[in-house]
């Protein structure tokens, strides 16, 4: 019985690992400094979603942090630094020294970061004309105006790729694919950012992000999502750390309160470090200075 149900294990095994090759058309190896596009984020292996595309229905967990080697087989102890910019912007800098800026309107900091994401809720949260410096900038909507925005970039350490979801509009009614959770998958760790999210998520959605050990959400409760469904997001992806952003007038205590089983930490700092071996052993909301 024992060996039968080890032939098992291994089959199941093997079949996950053809999925992933069949989803991400083989492994990839290191990448360079220049940046690299995919017409499909499937066309490269995500750390990611690479198992959670198989099991669509699943609240996702976290099993040991030295094994995220399909993608990602040097040690787990590189760092990531997060800063709290303003409103939904945050900076994301990779072990390599690679930048990106979410949901950005113009202003990241002192740094001109290598990537910036923007999305079309609000003007805090894109701008029309972005330093021509800065060399990767990715919109969260399609600016054709029909279909997905569709991104998977490659720079360096940092490979960013997004999943649409719709939006409202002034008037109420719901634009299809009008914002973007954009994922940066970088040092064995995944980083989602909501965006300006304004409704519940899909298993197909779910499916699509994959596993999250950071994510950063809205909490402002009214110009985005309600708060009971932005804990009911941040139950279903059990991330590790969670940054709010994105808050109002609102005491974010409100929040807090939707994720009872979550432990807080209020920092002194607008920044964290991170890696692999450092995130915390259960669901952690970070609370930092000027959310």
């Amino acid at each position: 019985m024992r060996l039968r149900l080890l032939g098992m294990l291994a089959i199941g095994w093997l079949v996950g690992l053809a999925t992933i090759f069949a989803l991400g058309g083989g492994m990839v190896g290191g990448t360079g400094a220049n940046a690299q596009t995919a017409s499909d984020p499937r066309d490269r292996p995500s750390q990611c979603r690479a198992i959670a595309s198989l099991v669509p229905k699943a609240t996702f967990a976290q099993f040991s942090p030295s094994e995220r080697g399909l993608f990602d087989g040097r040690a787990g102890d590189r760092t990531v630094t997060i800063t709290y910019v303003t409103h939904a912007t945050f900076l994301i800098e990779s072990p390599g020294g690679v930048t990106a800026a979410t949901d950005f309107a113009g202003y990241a900091g002192p740094v001109l970061p290598d990537i910036v994401t923007m999305n079309k809720a609000h003007s805090s949260h894109n701008t029309p004309f972005p330093d021509p410096a800065i060399r990767n900038v990715l919109k969260g909507w399609n600016p054709e105006g029909y279909g997905p925005a569709n991104h998977a970039l490659t720079v360096g350490d940092m490979y960013v790729r997004n999943v649409t979801t719709d939006i409202r509009s002034w008037g109420g009614e719901m634009e299809a694919d009008g914002n973007s959770i954009f994922i940066f998958e970088v040092a064995g760790l995944c980083i989602g950012h909501l965006g300006h999210l304004h409704h519940g998520l899909t298993d197909d959605d779910y499916s699509a992000i994959g596993r999250l050990d950071i994510l950063m959400v809205p909490v402002d409760g009214g110009m985005t999502m309600s708060q009971e469904g932005m804990g009911e997001i941040a139950e279903r992806l059990q991330s590790r750390i969670i940054l709010p952003m994105h808050r109002f007038a609102g005491p974010i205590e409100r929040f807090l309160a939707k994720l009872p089983g979550f432990d807080v930490e209020w920092r002194g700092e607008d920044r964290i470090t991170v890696s692999v071996k450092t995130l915390p052993d259960r669901p952690t909301v970070i609370v930092l200075p000027g959310v």
